[in-house]
């Protein structure tokens, strides 16, 4: 574990020195894309300059579709039945291994359900599980709450990628059509994989905690600092105005309008099948408007959620113009040849996880990551002869392998639990390079 620390601060001192802030990231692969396109492709300057400019805006909805993603599972965390459920299942840990077991377990199920909700919802139960288990090693603990952005996240609900191919209208409808999630997320390749990966890092959590004695405690400062969300105080003064905003009768309304409407939808489309991200989005925001239970908290908890929305709303724009020169330069074509070059049919898919978890490293967006990859991915799929689905898994998880180990979606969780990401890491690393041969040599077997 000594070593692991080492490795950890090493990271860390390497990450604060050479890897600059996601917007400075974006900038510069704008530049890189830019003279590929000039030099690679051979497209004109001006095409160039003007592919990217005009891209800034394809991808708005998409852009709004991901910032809902995240704005919606932060609402629906910050409610009181998920606050009362989340102190029910610390209370199910008997120990200092059975905590990091649980967290383990609570976040990769949350995040297979909404990555939003697992990101906040499992800092609150860091809370609550750390003041019951005041034993547990407290960075393993954190770093378990953060297993489920790097092995579920875009493989459920959730996902980017597979979500917004089964969505009619998405960007790449006229070259792909739309893919049904029964063949991708409810594909008994993804069910299966799921399993077996959330199977092995429960494993490796209860393993990973460090003998009695041994572990890293909670310092009580931190412990005395991990606030909860407190809803807004009822006004003394009576008027209409006021009993409408802290009345339930308004939210209750939408809720059970919006439950109705969800289930019709289904009912008309083929059940589950008919689900995308428009979907997802709506029945998240319809529980998160019900569950908070008046106007008044809902408004509040929307000023919470909307504060970790800048990321999202300030990139993605950019990521769109690199989509742009992509496809108006004939560098898509250019870089489907490379792949169909290095790849044959059976090894595609493997070579696709990789490479999307290498990318993901230095663009950790797996929405805005798709609209620069999807287009040459696909173009070199159809060459060879690979159908699309699997294009689409094997960019979906190697999305998310690099999570683990990127400390961009960890923000949240970090600023909640009070900690560096160094102080994590060492863990995160032990779990990648379980989780990484095992989903490599499924898309191996897969392909």
């Amino acid at each position: 574990m000594e070593t692991l620390v080492r490795i950890a601060e090493a990271l860390g001192r390497f990450s604060a020195r050479f890897v600059p802030s996601s917007f400075a990231i974006a900038v510069l692969l704008s530049l890189l894309t830019m003279g590929l396109a000039l030099g690679w492709a051979g497209a004109p300057a001006p095409r160039v300059l003007e592919s990217w400019g005009g891209g800034f805006w394809e991808l708005l909805t998409f852009s709004m579709q991901m910032a809902l993603v995240m704005f919606t599972g932060y609402l629906l965390a910050l409610t009181r039945p998920v606050r009362a459920l989340l102190e029910r299942l610390a209370g199910l840990a008997r120990g200092p291994r059975s905590a990091v077991v649980l967290m383990a377990a609570v976040s990769m199920g949350l995040a297979y359900i909404n990555w939003g909700l697992s990101l906040v919802a499992s800092a609150m139960l860091v809370r609550f599980v750390v003041r019951r288990q005041p034993e547990v090693d407290y960075r393993l603990l954190v770093a378990c709450a953060y297993f489920g952005l790097g092995a579920t996240w875009h493989a459920g609900l959730s996902a980017s990628a597979p979500l917004l191919v089964a969505t009619p209208g998405h960007f790449l409808e006229k070259q792909l059509g739309v893919i049904p999630i029964d063949r991708t997320l409810f594909s008994p390749f993804n069910l299966g994989l799921t399993v077996a990966v959330v199977g092995g890092l429960t494993l490796l959590a209860w393993a990973l905690h460090p003998k009695p004695g041994q572990a890293v405690r909670v310092d009580p400062a931190i412990l005395e600092q991990l606030k909860d969300f407190e809803p807004p105080l009822r006004p003394r003064e009576k008027s209409p105005a006021v009993w409408l905003d802290f009345s339930p009768l308004l939210n209750v309304l939408f809720g059970v309008l919006g439950l109705l409407w969800f289930a019709r939808h289904l009912g008309l489309n083929g059940g589950w099948k008919a689900l995308n991200l428009n979907v997802v989005n709506f029945l998240f925001l319809t529980l998160a408007v019900l569950l908070h239970g008046t106007p008044a908290r809902l408004l509040k908890a929307s000023e919470e959620a909307a504060s970790v929305l800048h990321g999202i709303v300030l990139q993605f724009p950019l990521y769109a113009g690199i989509y742009g020169i992509f496809k108006a330069t004939g560098l898509t074509e250019r870089i489907g040849q490379l792949f169909v070059s290095l790849s044959t049919p059976s090894t595609f898919p493997a070579i696709v996880y990789v490479y999307s978890g290498v990318v993901n490293y230095f663009v950790p967006s797996g929405g805005s990551k798709w609209a620069i990859e999807a287009p040459y991915l696909l173009e070199a799929a159809r060459t060879l002869g690979v159908v699309p689905e699997k294009v689409v898994l094997a960019y979906a998880w190697g999305d998310m392998a690099t999570d683990l180990i990127q400390p961009f979606w960890a923000l949240p969780l970090l600023a909640v639990a009070r900690l560096d990401f160094k102080d994590i890491l060492g863990f995160l690393l032990v779990a990648f390079f379980v989780y990484l041969p095992l989903v490599t040599l499924a898309f191996f077997l897969w392909g």
